[in-house]
């Protein structure tokens, strides 16, 4: 049960205006004319407006303690994260030269006035040569094929088994890494493979990255699947690790044959290729919502203790090498080291404190305590100095979650870049926690006191641990030697019906925050294991009919929009914050959440289906009831509204 708040005052206008009425005969006994347009009742009216004013004012009193407990007991709100999205940079030719594209580089939207957006790392485009080829049965038989290859008169056919099987490769070994590139791969055919559709071919392409075989992106296939000749375009992904493969250690890239849907012919004789070419056109690397701001000057000291400065831009990101605080003194400028807090301070410690969510800067105050001591915790820098920031870092938002090809345009040209692209929509901007948030945690978070024991005390951590996590739950062990299961959904601004399981997936940032946060709170012996809850799909064809007079259209679109609503793993559910963990979904309950939409006037029939979020397909009869396991949650697949 949480503590009450006192009402201090609950009279309202018209109970100050009867009392005063009241007081009226006893008070000034000649009065009587007390109709609303005698001059004194307007009077009345008047003063109990403004002393209305007053109580609703001092009842706000309990809440602003509220708020200042919370800031004596260190509780912040959390700033904003960037979103970040792979830039994908196109070449104008293929330069002999390495391309070098900075970390640091800005891009924004076509108009220049939109969001910007920042390379995390430098990329270098470097023209890689063939220098293996192979093809393989499995995982163990290879046959080198790279003399065939550089030879005219000679062929190679692409997957060796006969009859052709799954998992045959043909494997192209490179000198330097490809890790990034946009890569036309230009392939001559001496013969076309038998007995594929060209526009459904059973194979797949992959790079090695480090660990396993992970699919590459395709641009564009001419070649309708190794059927003629024609171009590949491509485009690696950022992990792409050499790896030893028939004893040719080489940066790996290779066409496998997968097993064929229902309904998908396969080969039935594989296509021979006669040369394949490779050309690097472009790459890729991982940009952030942020924008760069350089030597910036914040103001000068005063010389007193706990001088706050506010900065130009709001929020900042988190600080990275080179980001300083500098106090010059007559020229002579010194660091000042950044820290969470100046607890551990002294007098003499150059410290400072960033306030990211409203772009500021604070220096040490001066504290007394009951003794009658004071104390400086951090120096105070000198009357007169001037404070500035070498550089850092804005941005951060859910204005960061831009859709795919939004960001298009360079602020600052880069020799030999034609032309520039995300390629998939940005995911991962969160804005900075509001006080009504930071009040519903702060409670909790003093419950757990900074340390998992309990399961809930693991999701609340991990609640803590991040602005990007919505959602967290956490799987007890079943037996002893068991890991402690905590399952994170991360947040995510886009409409419920465009939802992708990519979209769920756990980022290597946030994954890192995640772990390392619970890591440092877990108990003696406890194994952790943070990963994702395991999604199942859902589809629903449906068939209604709307009320007279009502846009079909538009009733088919808002009955979609609550579908996907009602299964989000962030929005769905009856009280529309998640659905429930392990929670099943039956036919009847969508039934009556479609017939409370606005224009249906009846649902004639509705069936359920499982759904393979990967592939997008169907699976099997429908259901009346799609059960979950443990730690699932359901997600919304392709769903068919048909309005009469």
């Amino acid at each position: 049960m949480t503590l009450p708040v006192p009402n201090l005052d609950d009279r309202r206008f018209q109970d100050l205006v009867d009392e005063a009425k009241r007081m009226i005969p006893a008070l000034t006994p000649e009065w009587t004319n007390h109709n609303v347009a005698d001059p004194g009742v307007a009077l009345i009216e008047l003063f109990a407006w403004m002393s209305e004013q007053v109580i609703y004012r001092l009842n706000q009193v309990p809440e602003r303690l509220y708020v200042d407990f919370l800031n004596l007991l260190g509780t912040a709100p959390f700033p904003a994260s960037s979103a970040r999205v792979p830039i994908t940079f196109w070449l104008s030719a293929a330069p002999e030269q390495p391309v070098r594209i900075p970390a640091g580089t800005e891009i924004t939207t076509a108009d220049g006035n939109g969001v910007v957006f920042a390379t995390r790392d430098e990329l270098r485009i470097v023209q890689p040569t063939i220098v293996g080829a192979l093809t393989s049965v499995g995982e163990t038989a290879f046959r080198d094929v790279l003399g065939e290859l550089r030879y005219d008169r000679d062929t190679v056919v692409c997957f060796a088994s006969t009859p052709v099987a799954a998992d045959d490769a043909f494997n192209l070994g490179f000198d330097v890494t490809l890790a990034g590139q946009l890569v036309d791969l230009t392939i001559v055919t001496a013969a076309r493979g038998i007995g594929v559709d060209p526009d459904r071919v059973p194979i797949v392409w992959e790079a090695w990255s480090g660990e396993h075989w992970v699919a590459v992106d395709i641009l564009r296939d001419t070649t309708g699947g190794l059927n003629r000749s024609g171009t590949v375009r491509l485009v690696v992904p950022r992990l792409h690790e050499p790896l030893v493969l028939s004893g040719q250690r080489l940066y790996w890239l290779r066409v496998r044959l997968v097993e064929a849907r229902p309904g998908q012919p396969t080969f039935s004789a594989s296509p021979q290729l006669a040369d394949v070419k490779v050309a690097a056109l472009g790459g890729s690397v991982l940009a952030e919502h942020s924008r760069t701001v350089l030597s910036e000057q914040v103001g000068t000291s005063d010389g007193t203790p706990g001088q706050r400065f506010s900065l130009g831009n709001a929020p900042i990101l988190p600080r990275e090498p080179g980001e300083e605080v500098v106090v010059s003194v007559e020229g002579r400028g010194e660091t000042y080291t950044e820290v969470p807090d100046f607890s551990a301070s002294g007098a003499a410690d150059r410290h400072v404190r960033f306030d990211e969510a409203s772009g500021a800067i604070e220096f040490g105050p001066k504290v007394r305590y009951p003794d009658g001591t004071s104390i400086q915790h951090g120096a105070v820098p000198p009357f007169g100095a001037a404070v500035s920031l070498t550089r850092y870092r804005t941005g951060g938002g859910t204005a960061g979650n831009v859709s795919p090809n939004t960001l298009t345009s360079l602020r600052s040209a880069v020799p030999f870049v034609d032309a520039v692209a995300n390629l998939e929509p940005a995911r991962g901007g969160v804005d900075a926690e509001t006080i009504e948030e930071v009040k519903l945690r702060g409670p909790r978070t003093l419950r757990t006191g900074q340390r998992a024991v309990t399961v809930s005390d693991y999701e609340q951590l991990a609640l803590e641990s991040s602005p990007k996590v919505a959602r967290a739950r956490c799987l007890a062990p079943e037996t002893p030697l068991d890991p402690v299961r905590v399952l994170i959904v991360p947040d995510n601004d886009r409409d419920p019906q465009l939802f992708t399981l990519d979209d769920f997936a756990l980022t290597d940032d946030l994954y890192d925050t995640v772990a390392a946060h619970l890591d440092q709170r877990r108990t003696l012996g406890a194994v952790v294991r943070v990963t994702a809850p395991y999604y199942q799909g859902v589809s629903v064809i449906v068939r209604l009919r709307a009320v007279p007079g009502r846009s079909p259209v538009a009733v088919r679109e808002r009955v979609g929009v609550a579908l996907s609503r009602f299964v989000s793993p962030l929005t769905g559910g009856a009280r529309a914050d998640g659905w429930p963990f392990d929670t099943n979904l039956n036919a009847a309950v969508l039934v009556s959440v479609l017939e409370e939409v606005e224009g249906v006037a009846a649902v004639d029939e509705l069936a359920l289906f499982e759904y393979d979020l990967r592939n997008g397909v169907r699976l099997g009869d429908a259901v009346e009831q799609i059960e979950l396991e443990t730690g699932s949650l359901f997600l919304a697949g392709r769903n068919q509204v048909v309005v009469r």
